[in-house]
């Protein structure tokens, strides 16, 4: 049966097509739009619908929404059905004009009149009255239009006038023409679209809702505090707060709930044509062969944790108000999985029918899996930790990437979370919100304890095992439940608490809080070495090392037994456990030190006796050849006993340096 497209002349110009939706897909007789019963508004700038209402066995739900609120809907559409199953969400493309007119001969501009629109088909075939040929030109007239056809016969003049048709005889071209009529009428209102969800699977009528969360202004609270007489009483606080309703929808007679909290959400362009590029492969010719070593097999990567989420605690919070039972949540049609290495294929489980320039929203996957609500700290530094909820992938195949709105049991919604792709029986935590009722403080410490001694030549060192430490305090406000926490890694350390898992996000430890205020604390171990040098080899052997030249007290911290390493030797010693090893020869070494640094005080002593002894005859000798007769001789008598008692005081001296020289040598017989 050929089919045509029968455009009346004189209605050309006001588009007399119909809309037609789905034109090869089976149509439920009617559609309904659910009445808005609820709507949370948040201070995230987020708004909560929730619509409900009785539906019939067959009908399909309609909803009318902002363009701007589209990619919401997309993202946070949940449908409550206690009998039907979700079979499709369609609406009219972003850019409905563009796509009805890809391909055509014809653009918008040329839908002016019905000349211009004639113009614009020149060439194709069409039958006025008993002509048949194609169309060359038009042109308005008085009397009507004049058309130019092109027939077998030759070129052919027609006049139509008022009640005479035009029709196109090609019947794709037509079809294509009025979806491109029935686009520019849709267009019209750009900015509004309208969603139809197909449901199928009931018999009945039944009570159905859908609830979705868009972008919102805020509402804005104001307060008014009235302060006792006196100042010291009873004060009168009361909260305003201006709403505005945006949504697209009338309000009538809903409940209407404000939200101060702090969700996570994101927006995500769903409803925007996003075409990725890709790199242009070349026409390659033969290439060198490249051939990698092989390198073995890598380990296996860490098991999963061992503990069963099943049996972790719940959140135990404040009984929230009492709320009417919500529906089950609506099944989908969920799609056959198939894996393949590197890929994941969902196949529908029935036959799709899309038109060019349309969108549809179709489910793929209705799984059950297993998860656990928590707190999780990611940041030490913060005041609050994250909601979170830890999900196992139990599906049996990969979960793909994608943004996840979440509601709990009664449909309020809780926050956005990404979900990166999981592997079959892994985890993963999302964070939908910070939880404001949780306090957290952070403290910071290090320490160091000497556990071994090892000799050198001229050297001690010292094993030092460091200690650095985090205190977590927390408060829960008296809810108890599992808080997961992500700790930094730190080069060279070890962890000294239980690691549950490695990642990206560093170490990651758990605990349970009971209700009540704890600190938890989180340690790290490294060792370090320390050296503590007995001496400056630069000075040469100590035991060949003479006094006289020597500025001893500008080099007496090179000395053994000067100042410094027996103090230094001496507080490791004190902190030495008693079964370390090297610490009975740490302490013969201290000794030895406290013996050299008594005898370099004593040989100190004789030096100075003995550089004041060579002064005072240094003094003597100029007396002498400065004075003459009976000064002279007395002179001389002073310069005789000047002399022998700086013989005495060097005599001291070499002694004292010498005593000196054999302990320095008893301490560098310590060292090896």
């Amino acid at each position: 049966m050929r089919i045509t497209l029968l455009l009346p002349i004189l209605a050309l110009p006001i588009l007399p097509w119909p809309i037609l939706l789905w034109p090869i897909l089976p149509r439920p007789s009617f559609a309904a739009e659910l009445p808005v019963r609820r709507v949370t508004l948040s201070n995230a700038g987020l708004m909560q619908v929730e619509r409900e209402g009785e539906l019939a066995a067959e009908a399909a739900i309609t909803l009318d929404a902002p363009l701007a609120a589209v990619d919401d809907l997309l993202k946070s559409l949940l449908l409550r059905d206690p009998a039907g199953q979700v079979q499709e969400v369609r609406l009219a493309a972003q850019d409905l004009a563009a796509e009805a007119f890809r391909g055509l001969p014809l653009r918008p501009e040329d839908f002016a009149d019905r000349a211009s629109l004639m113009r614009a088909l020149r060439g194709q075939a069409v039958v006025a009255g008993e002509a048949t040929g194609r169309l060359l030109d038009a042109e308005e007239g008085e009397a009507g239009l004049r058309v130019t056809l092109l027939t077998e016969a030759g070129l052919r003049l027609l006049l139509l006038r008022e009640g005479e048709q035009l029709r196109l005889a090609d019947p794709a071209l037509a079809a294509q023409l009025a979806r491109a009529t029935e686009a520019l009428a849709t267009s019209r209102s750009a900015d509004m679209r309208r969603l139809s969800i197909r449901l199928a699977g009931a018999t009945a009528p039944r009570r159905v809702g859908l609830t979705y969360v868009t972008a919102a202004p805020l509402w804005k609270p104001s307060w008014r505090l009235v302060l006792p007489e006196g100042g010291t009483g009873e004060a009168r606080l009361q909260g305003w707060a201006v709403v505005e309703n945006h949504s697209g929808a009338d309000w009538e007679g809903v409940q209407l709930a404000l939200v101060s909290g702090n969700p996570a959400a994101f927006a995500q362009p769903l409803y925007t044509p996003l075409q990725l590029a890709r790199p242009v492969l070349p026409v390659r010719g033969a290439a060198p062969v490249t051939v990698e070593p092989d390198t073995g097999p890598r380990p296996a990567p860490p098991a999963p944790l061992a503990e069963a989420m099943a049996d972790a605690k719940r959140f135990e919070r404040r009984a929230a108000p009492a709320a009417a039972a919500a529906a089950p949540v609506a099944a989908l049609a969920e799609a056959m999985a198939e894996a393949s290495p590197g890929r994941i294929a969902f196949t529908l489980p029935n036959p799709v029918t899309i038109r060019g320039g349309e969108t549809a929203n179709l489910p793929f996957l209705d799984a059950r899996l297993p998860a656990e609500r928590l707190w999780w700290v990611q940041d030490l530094a913060a005041r609050h930790p994250l909601n979170a909820v830890r999900l196992g992938n139990a599906s049996g195949h990969v979960l793909p990437d994608g943004l996840a709105a979440l509601y709990d049991a009664d449909g309020r919604w809780l926050g956005d979370a990404e979900l990166r792709a999981v592997a079959p029986a892994e985890q993963r935590l999302l964070a939908f919100a910070s939880d404001r009722d949780l306090q957290l403080s952070r403290a910071e410490a290090g320490s160091e304890q000497p556990v071994r001694i090892a000799f050198r030549r001229n050297l001690v060192e010292v094993g030092l095992a460091q200690r650095e430490e985090v205190a977590l305090a927390v408060d829960p406000g008296g809810a108890s439940g599992r808080m997961v926490i992500d700790l930094p890694r730190r080069p060279g350390a070890t962890p000294r608490f239980p690691v549950a898992a490695e990642g990206d996000f560093g170490l990651r430890t758990e605990s349970l809080l009971e209700g009540r205020p704890v600190t938890l604390r989180f340690a790290w171990e490294r060792e370090a070495r320390q050296e503590v040098p007995l001496w400056d080899p630069g000075l040469g052997d100590p035991g060949l090392l003479p006094w006289r030249g020597l500025d001893l007290e500008q080099g007496l911290r090179r000395l053994p037994g000067g100042p410094g390493s027996l103090e230094s030797l001496q507080a490791v010693l004190q902190r030495l456990p008693a079964e370390a090893p090297g610490r009975d020869q740490l302490a013969g070494l201290v000794a030895a030190l406290a013996e050299a640094r008594r005898l370099l005080e004593t040989a100190r002593g004789a030096i100075r006796g003995a550089v004041l002894a060579e002064a005072a005859l240094d003094r003597a000798r100029a007396a002498v050849e400065d004075r003459s007769g009976p000064a002279k001789e007395e002179a001389r008598r002073q310069l005789n006993a000047a002399s022998l008692a700086a013989g005495r005081a060097g005599s001291a001296a070499d002694a004292a340096w010498e005593a000196w020289q054999r302990a320095a040598q008893a301490v560098r017989a310590r060292t090896g």
